[in-house]
């Protein structure tokens, strides 16, 4: 496989790239990923799913009143608002939103900005059902410090990319995914730390 279209399979920033799966940088206090083995008595919430977007969507999503605080609930809330954020960027090429809600560690957040800045629906470089969407988010749990770390199991669509007006589309069939996550708090609510998916 070339890695033209291992950048395009892995829709948007090289989601899978094992590159993509190394730690949030050394100064970040979630260095890694988040823990596999999360403690007795974690939990998870029923929080809704995660809001589908028109590829006409223009309006920047709000975080909602769950995913305010530093509770279990509104962490995964959060996660469900921040892939909403992702969708928002591939849509328009906005990342502004999406970076607002991440720390400034968090390169694997970068990465996936600074590829839908220049590959989006709104410049032609993404088509068809290239959203991510959250099936569940089985398991929260918090770290030494105050994180919270777990994963949420995602679904991406069957959708084309290109790399340039003038590259060949590349077609990606629709995926199951497990996004592993660590959140940090920011200003009295949760803010993304880390992330990584992987392919289940």
């Amino acid at each position: 496989m070339t890695q033209r279209n291992r950048r395009s399979q892995t829709l948007l920033a090289c989601l899978v790239a094992i590159t993509l799966l190394t730690s949030c940088g050394q100064e970040s206090p979630a260095t890694g990923p988040p823990n596999a083995a999360p403690p007795s008595g974690s939990t998870s919430t029923n929080a809704p799913q995660t809001p589908s977007l028109s590829t006409t969507a223009t309006d920047v999503p709000q975080r909602p009143s769950a995913a305010v605080g530093l509770s279990l609930s509104a962490g995964e809330a959060f996660v469900r608002y921040y892939v909403s954020l992702m969708n928002y960027a591939s849509t328009t090429g906005d990342v502004a939103p999406m970076m607002s809600a991440t720390t400034t560690a968090c390169k694997q957040c970068k990465a996936y900005a600074n590829y839908v800045a220049k590959v989006n629906a709104a410049n032609g470089g993404l088509t068809g059902d290239y959203f991510e969407r959250v099936n569940d988010v089985p398991d929260l749990f918090r770290g030494d410090g105050g994180p919270v770390g777990g994963y949420a199991l995602v679904t991406i669509g069957t959708y084309t990319s290109k790399d340039s007006p003038s590259a060949k589309s590349v077609a990606n069939t629709a995926q199951k995914y497990k996004r592993d996550f660590t959140l940090l708090n920011q200003r009295g609510s949760w803010t993304m730390a880390a992330m990584s998916l992987v392919a289940e």
